[in-house]
């Protein structure tokens, strides 16, 4: 009996020792993820799948455009520097003609019609390009216009009729009528050239005297109304009325609505600050020397012009060139009395 249930019950207990066994075994694995981070480095995901190839013809387009707009940058930097504005607009007139010549028709074929696409497009991008910068240009070179010419075609008022014969004397300011000076103790001081007082009130009665500076009007207007409380003076030009060419205030006498034949521009750096040096007069350059005398000196012969108005002041001034006005005034004036005395003791001579 007792073999009967013991080998009724030795099943029973294999099975429940071998039971967690089985459950030990089936029992769930630790996540994936925890394992393969612990023992393995990560698999990087497969790469995606090819882009298709863009068909030929947009490939094409679009080298085309990038083209134009390479080409377009290219041409507009040369632009600058080889055209002006009008002859810009001349090119813009044929990139517009061009683009009208090339276009296809409607019997075209269907590459024709592709090729004239793709110029089309391609002479767009620089003609839109163009015309901004053509526009940008023609606003940037009028506001520098503004800063660079003079104010006005006419800088001065039409002449009276009765004074139609008067010559316009142009005086230069600084180194010419005075002379402006800085140090640290006293800052800024501006002195009278001497004899610029006579020089003023006598010249003035025989010319229209008109001051043409290339300081700013800030600086000639309070130096004119100090130095000329008279009104010798009956005009005043500033910087706004000069050229600026090259780093350089130049005045343009051709812009004073005066007849040239009949201008006299007088300064310390005549030949260098004018445009027209054939009317210029030269002067010394006044640096505050006290025994200058060259106003005074140059008096004599700009009366003798004014009293006997030559046809041309040019060529007078011509005749002078290389020589110092003054001196060689007061020289030919001095052979001139010599010769007359002559001629007068010749007719002595003969009446005897």
């Amino acid at each position: 009996m007792s073999r009967a249930v013991g080998s009724r019950l030795l099943p029973r207990l294999n099975r429940s020792r071998t039971a967690p066994a089985v459950r030990s075994f089936s029992s769930p694995s630790p996540p994936a993820e925890t394992v393969i981070a612990a023992d393995h480095p990560p698999i990087a995901p497969p790469p995606p799948p090819p882009a298709s190839v863009a068909p030929r013809s947009r490939t094409l387009l679009k080298v085309s455009v990038s083209a134009a707009v390479a080409a377009a940058i290219g041409t507009f930097t040369y632009a600058t520097y080889a055209y002006d504005v009008e002859e810009l607009e001349k090119k813009k007139a044929g990139l517009l003609r061009s683009v009208g010549d090339f276009s296809a028709g409607e019997d075209a074929s269907s590459f024709e019609k592709f090729q004239a696409t793709v110029y089309t497009t391609a002479v767009k991008v620089p003609l839109k390009a163009l015309e901004l910068y053509i526009d940008t240009r023609r606003a940037i070179e009028e506001h520098v216009r503004g800063f660079t010419e003079p104010s006005s075609e006419k800088l001065l008022p039409d002449m009276h009729p009765q004074e139609q014969h008067v010559f316009t004397l142009v005086l230069d300011l600084n180194e010419t009528l005075v002379h402006s000076d800085w140090t640290r103790e006293r800052g800024w001081r501006t002195f009278k050239r001497p004899g610029v007082d006579a020089f003023l009130e006598h010249l003035a009665k025989f010319y229209e005297i008109v001051v043409y500076s290339d300081q700013l009007s800030m600086y000639v207007d309070p130096v004119i109304e100090r130095l000329d409380q008279k009104g010798f003076i009956r005009y005043r030009l500033a910087r706004n009325a000069t050229l600026y060419q090259n780093g350089k205030h130049y005045r343009d006498l051709s812009k004073l609505n005066r007849n040239p034949s009949q201008v006299l521009y007088v300064s310390g750096h005549a030949l260098e600050s004018s445009l027209q040096p054939e009317n210029s007069v030269p002067i010394k350059p006044w640096k505050l020397e006290n025994d200058d005398t060259a106003l005074l000196d140059l008096i004599p012969f700009l009366e003798y012009v004014a009293v006997h108005r030559p046809a041309d002041i040019r060529t007078v001034l011509a005749s002078y060139q290389g020589h110092d006005i003054a001196s060689e005034f007061i020289e030919r004036s001095r052979e001139h009395q010599k010769r007359i005395q002559e001629q007068k003791q010749h007719g002595r001579l003969w009446r005897r």
